[in-house]
């Protein structure tokens, strides 16, 4: 079985421009895709703008969402989408977004940023440890063959 996890090319606002400069790459937001509902992809997320953790209905217009597909099995698809319903208007963490400039800040247990709580919801340990670029690396390096050098 597949899930995708949609990651944001933050142009737009101050807010995603910052995350991308400071991240050094493009990305500034990522979604968890469980599925569709016509032409809107269901996403789960912990948004800045939404305040904290959210279902949210999202059009994916390419020229500004990459999408990662990631094999999972039913069993780990559905902890993940449980993960988010118990989850559902935690707050966004502030504190954690701001400990990746200054320095690791106490771990906040009902606070989650973005890839956090996406990373969270897949069983990733430690999800705090990564960024929106960071966490699209290790998605896209997790699923390449590796070759062994010749």
């Amino acid at each position: 079985m597949q899930l995708q996890v949609a990651f944001y090319k933050g142009t737009g606002r101050l807010f995603n421009r910052a995350v991308s400069w400071w991240e050094r790459g493009p990305y500034s937001h990522c979604e968890l895709i469980t599925g569709y509902e016509g032409d809107k992809a269901i996403c789960y997320s912990s948004s800045f703008i939404d305040g904290g953790v959210r279902r949210k209905l999202i059009v994916l217009d390419p020229a500004h969402w990459d999408l990662v597909t990631i094999e999972v099995t039913l069993q780990q698809a559905c902890a993940a989408k449980r993960w988010f319903v118990e989850h559902l208007g935690e707050k966004y963490d502030v504190a954690g977004l701001v400990g990746f400039v200054w320095g690791p800040w106490a771990e906040r247990p009902d606070h989650w940023f973005c890839n956090e709580s996406v990373g969270a919801s897949l069983g990733l340990p430690e999800p705090w440890r990564f960024g929106p670029n960071s966490f699209h690396a290790a998605l896209t390096y997790a699923h390449q063959e590796v070759l062994a050098p010749a």
